[in-house]
């Protein structure tokens, strides 16, 4: 694989995990009050909250991600992160329940094949524009892009909404990602 980019401007994302929104707020106030804030803007902003997922009652494998209510970022053994909003139709949630669960088990055997892909699913229902926030940890792009490309095969796919715009990003500290932009 080789990649193919154009970039005209300098961009990142800051993905905030914290236990408050008062938390995040301070963080937020306390950037913006340095040097650099009058340089930054926030184009996108999501806000989501981890919880059990409903789906993986019966689901077993290793890592059991869907399960966890905190959120663990994996890196350094993953240092890509691709982030971005997803909301599925209004006839997704007219389904029965059983025929919703047999086709995410068909999304879950998928994602089986790509263990290297690290999953985070948060919830935005009433708190923002999109229904979930998905984040995957990965340390392979390649991968990722075979994942995606296999799913949009899957029998739950026409349920899809919108799940762009997508933020691909490498992970790093707070110091690594001032050192790129100058600071």
């Amino acid at each position: 694989y080789s990649l193919v980019g154009l970039r005209a401007e300098v961009d990142f994302l800051l993905w905030l995990l914290g236990w408050t929104l008062e938390e995040m707020q301070e963080f937020s106030a306390a950037v913006n009050s340095t040097g650099l804030g009058k340089y930054l803007k926030t184009p996108y902003s999501y806000l989501s909250l981890s919880r059990p997922s409903p789906y993986v009652d019966d689901h077993q494998h290793a890592d059991q991600e869907g399960r966890q209510k905190v959120i663990r970022p994996q890196s350094p053994d993953h240092p890509y992160l691709v982030v971005y909003p997803f909301v599925k139709t209004a006839e997704w949630y007219q389904l029965p329940l059983e025929e919703r669960q047999r086709m995410m088990n068909e999304h879950f055997i998928v994602g089986h094949r790509y263990p290297e892909v690290k999953i985070h699913t948060s919830y935005s229902y009433g708190l923002d524009d999109q229904e979930f926030v998905l984040g995957f940890e990965t340390d392979e792009p390649s991968r990722f892009l075979e994942l995606i490309m296999e799913l949009r095969h899957a029998e739950q796919r026409p349920y899809t909404e919108r799940d762009v715009p997508i933020f691909t990003c490498l992970l790093g500290t707070t110091e690594e990602v001032l050192a790129t932009l100058g600071g």
